[in-house]
């Protein structure tokens, strides 16, 4: 897991790690991304799963927004 310090929190972290299974044992991998503002990357209020597949369009599409 990787964790980043969420902009403009005292505690807050942005959490990244990839999830082989994540709905089961014929669910293909995800990228999980959480958002915690109390630091607990283990359990964010909020996250994301990301199909493994649409990761590189959904990374120009962040880039784009800079």
């Amino acid at each position: 897991m990787t964790t980043i310090p969420l902009s403009s929190t005292k505690k807050g972290v942005i959490s990244v790690t990839k999830v082989e299974r994540p709905y089961g044992e014929d669910s293909a991998p995800v990228a999980s991304v959480g958002i915690s503002l109390s630091g607990n990357a283990e359990s964010p209020e909020w996250k994301v799963h990301i199909p493994m597949d649409n990761l590189d369009d959904v990374i120009e599409a962040l880039k784009a927004l800079q």
